[in-house]
């Protein structure tokens, strides 16, 4: 079976390699003169060209566009190690769409070509990522590796999710971060991608399983994909709907400002405890909007690498 031609008549992504290189470059373009190093194993950042330096790394290309001139700053080559969690519960699912592209998203997608924006960077740098999807199951599971072969593989299990459209798949989040944590026996980078949204209220051990991802000195970074306009704000307007818990199937038909001001509150306190507790755990917490840009993903990936020694 040729996967890629299935997974176009998924209407899914057509192709998440081409897209995640477009977000990374344009990424790049947007940070300008760059503060960060170690970017790539091979090109760091630009630095201003100082009179008596050596012009071998002058980048043309940029003095043209620029009319400044700028040099190259290289540094040696990484060997980090990079898990990505992939949330795939339904919840993940919305909003319900049949096809994706940059501008056009639910929360599974965008959290599908953050990861594979993130592999883009780490590819470069020649680091080892792996990767696990969960929803009802422990779906998939691939350790910390860099080859080729295995970057292509993350990417069409990542285009897999995302196109697997789960039907009531429920997940107790906690369960599957605490066997993910089992598994990651070197220090490494955790990306974890998931709406926090899961069938039982126990938030207890939600925040344990959290903090057994710290265990091995590990780096814990959690982003908490949400639609925030719908999912936070509740922004419906008063006509009467059924609101359906695409986990579970139930369903209640209401007017949505009837429940807004204490859904508003009930939601605004879940989050902000999961804030605080990210906080007290030394887990960062990163609020990825699907409606926004990448921009605070790989932001944030490149303030905690530079911490990650």
């Amino acid at each position: 079976m040729n996967l890629q031609s299935e997974l176009n008549k998924a209407e899914g992504f057509k192709n998440l390699e081409l897209l995640a290189k477009q977000v990374v470059e344009g990424f790049i373009a947007g940070m300008h003169k760059s503060p960060f190093h170690g970017f790539s194993a091979e090109f760091a950042e630009h630095k201003i060209y100082n009179q008596g330096e050596s012009t071998r790394h002058i980048d043309w290309k940029l003095f043209a566009k620029t009319d400044k001139l700028y040099t190259k700053r290289y540094d040696d080559e990484t060997n980090l190690r990079c898990h990505i969690i992939l949330d795939n519960s339904s919840s993940m699912h919305y909003p319900k769409l049949d096809s994706f592209s940059i501008d056009s998203l639910n929360k599974v997608g965008f959290s599908a070509l953050a990861a594979a924006s993130l592999m883009q960077i780490l590819k470069k740098q020649r680091d080892a990522v792996g990767l696990s999807i969960y929803s009802d199951n422990y779906d998939y599971y691939a350790p910390e590796k860099g080859s080729e072969r295995h970057h292509q593989m993350l990417l069409n299990h990542l285009s897999e999710a995302v196109v697997s459209k789960p039907q009531n798949k429920q997940t107790e989040t906690y369960k599957y971060l605490h066997e993910i944590a089992e598994k990651i026996h070197r220090r490494s980078m955790i990306f974890l991608f998931t709406d926090m949204f899961q069938t039982s209220e126990d938030e207890v051990k939600l925040f344990e399983a959290l903090r057994h991802l710290k265990y091995n000195k590990h780096e814990v970074v959690l982003f908490h994909v949400f639609d925030k306009a719908k999912e936070l704000n509740f922004d419906f307007d008063n006509k009467p709907k059924r609101f359906i818990d695409v986990e579970t199937g139930e369903y209640i038909n209401l007017y949505a400002d009837s429940i807004k001001e204490g859904y508003n509150k009930t939601v605004d306190t879940y989050f902000e405890a999961l804030r605080l507790k990210c906080a007290q755990y030394k887990i960062k917490y990163v609020e990825a909007d699907i409606k926004k840009d990448f921009n605070n993903i790989l932001t944030t990936y490149m303030i905690e690498r530079q911490k990650f020694s």
